[in-house]
């Protein structure tokens, strides 16, 4: 980085966010500008020390532009382990109220940190890592724009600190998903746009003749992201002093446009960026080719084709127009048809290879992640019908699914990625232990296991309790005899995300060990493969 034009650059900017603070319209947004003049003061000041945070022992450089993947690898796994973190205190609030702490730890404010700190900070910070990996070594070519990638990474930082402590300062837009005030929406629109110049750019500068395939579902990812936030965020504020904004939409209109991005996230953010990693990484480690190129394109067409039309599947039983609901239906019942190719391909990808299983965990965690992926696919498209979703809709059901998918197929194949990618960009010989990716493997598919078990339970027990009435046709249990009925499940939950958490934490210090160059002497997973005995 050239430390001279960014230290000018940030200095502006302090100053410039220190009248800001001064100015400010409202309280919040006051409070807002100092958490931000201290985070880019605090920038400043690395910068004039001339202080890098590049990891010790570091490498030889090579042909491609790593530093910044590096960079990407152990913010992915800070944030990880910040996001479940929070997701395990949110599970014993919904437990034991008493945890609620007010006003800036209640689980109103806590709960969106933790799904933008999942979703956003450590999804978006593996997307970001492993398509800056991947597009270089399938393009033969070095990251576009120079510093540029710089500016991507730390300015999605910025975003994301930014965001993370509006929630807990209670500044959002106040809509379904709490989403960032409209200048924290902004900053983003101009970082993901040097993103999609970063990336896109290499393509462009490529050495290969050939498109790889991982590289059409993380630019599908980069472009659809991008205009799903544009038009959602679409607000005028009403100073530009304050926290303050109106939306474009209102009334269903809004509610539309919100499940628009909402499912579409999941679609883009959450399913077309990971089977990028999907269609690369398996691949990889497992050193056989793409089962069926052909059905990969198959795949990625028929799913960005379909997944942008299932969003109103959301709006089942509101005042959303009946046609509205039934077309999100019908096109999350087709979408199962290409999901489960994209499965079938990953899966059968390791054909020749499945010994492998009993050797390598990453391997086996990469079949889990795949497995999640199906499995979430199928149950997505089966909520979204009507006599399902009458039963489903607003339970616990529902957040098993989520977390379901989460946690077994973003969780998972982006560990495994980050497995693979970590002793080849320090360029170390083998991970710390290969026992304690065993063990992490575990405890993350116990966990999950628990945590969507229990709440599929809850979830159908809370849908039968609000339907149940008697023969005069009075509800027989009060809305306040379900919620307690649910605490037993609350528990078995936060122990399950307890689990998964650990597997973060065991994974946190075997990637630490690796980059600081340590090895662990193990023997082999598996056992000893016998040698091969003559025949008689």
């Amino acid at each position: 980085m050239k430390h001279g034009s960014a230290i000018i650059g940030l200095g502006v900017a302090t100053f410039l966010v220190l009248l800001a603070a001064g100015f400010a319209y409202d309280a919040a947004f006051a409070s807002h500008m100092w958490v931000l003049f201290f985070v880019l003061l605090i920038s400043v000041v690395v910068l004039l020390r001339r202080t890098t945070f590049e990891p010790a022992l570091v490498i030889n450089r090579s042909a491609y532009m790593d530093e910044p993947i590096r960079y990407g690898v152990i913010a992915t796994m800070l944030w990880a382990v910040v996001g479940l973190l929070v997701g395990v205190i949110v599970a014993l609030q919904l437990a034991y109220p008493e945890l609620n702490i007010e006003p800036w730890f209640n689980f109103g404010r806590m709960r969106p940190l933790h799904t933008s700190g999942v979703i956003f900070a450590f999804c978006g910070n593996a997307l970001l890592a492993t398509s800056f990996y991947v597009v270089q070594r399938t393009s033969r070519a070095r990251l576009f724009g120079g510093d540029l990638v710089w500016f991507v990474f730390w300015g999605y930082q910025l975003f994301i600190v930014m965001a993370a402590t509006g929630y807990l300062l209670g500044i959002t837009e106040g809509r379904e998903y709490a989403e960032p005030e409209w200048y924290v929406d902004l900053w983003l629109t101009i970082v993901w746009v040097a993103y999609l110049v970063v990336f896109l750019g290499t393509i462009l500068k490529r050495e290969e003749p050939h498109i790889y395939v991982a590289n059409w579902f993380y630019l599908s990812f980069i472009v659809t992201v991008a205009m799903l936030h544009v038009v959602n965020n679409l607000s005028m504020p009403v100073s530009l002093l304050g926290t303050k904004s109106y939306s474009a939409f209102s009334g269903v209109q809004d509610a539309l446009t919100q499940w628009w991005y909402g499912h579409n996230a999941v679609g883009f953010f959450l399913t077309a960026g990971f089977l990028g990693m999907m269609y690369y990484f398996v691949p990889k480690q497992a050193n056989r080719p793409v089962y069926s190129y052909r059905l990969s394109i198959i795949h990625f067409w028929a799913l960005i084709f379909l997944y942008i039309w299932a969003g109103p599947h959301h709006l089942h039983f509101t005042a959303l127009p009946d046609w509205a609901q039934t077309l999100g239906m019908v096109f999350s019942i087709m979408l199962w048809m290409p999901s489960w190719g994209g499965m079938i391909n990953g899966l059968m990808t390791l054909s020749g290879a499945w010994d492998k299983l009993r050797t390598d965990p990453i391997i086996r965690m990469m079949v889990a992640a795949i497995a999640f992926y199906g499995m979430s696919t199928f149950e997505g498209p089966m909520m979204s019908i009507k006599t399902v979703n009458s039963l489903s809709h607003y339970t616990d059901w529902t957040i098993g699914h989520v977390h379901s998918g989460a946690l077994g197929w973003n969780g998972l194949i982006a560990f495994a990625a980050l497995y693979y990618m970590v002793p080849k960009l320090w360029n170390r010989e083998r991970l710390y232990s290969m026992r304690m990716v065993s063990w992490h493997f575990w405890c993350a598919t116990l966990g999950i296991v628990i945590y969507a078990a229990v709440m599929w339970v809850a979830g159908i027990q809370q849908g039968l309790m609000w339907r149940e009435h008697d023969e005069q046709g009075f509800l027989v249990y009060s809305f306040v005899e379900s919620v307690a009925a649910l605490h037993p499940y609350y528990l078995i939950r936060a122990l399950g995300g307890g689990l998964y958490l650990a597997g973060a934490l065991i994974m946190a210090w075997n990637v630490a060990m690796t980059i600081l160059g340590y090895q662990r002497d193990e023997e082999p997973i598996g056992g000893a493969i016998p040698a091969m005995q003559p025949a008689e």
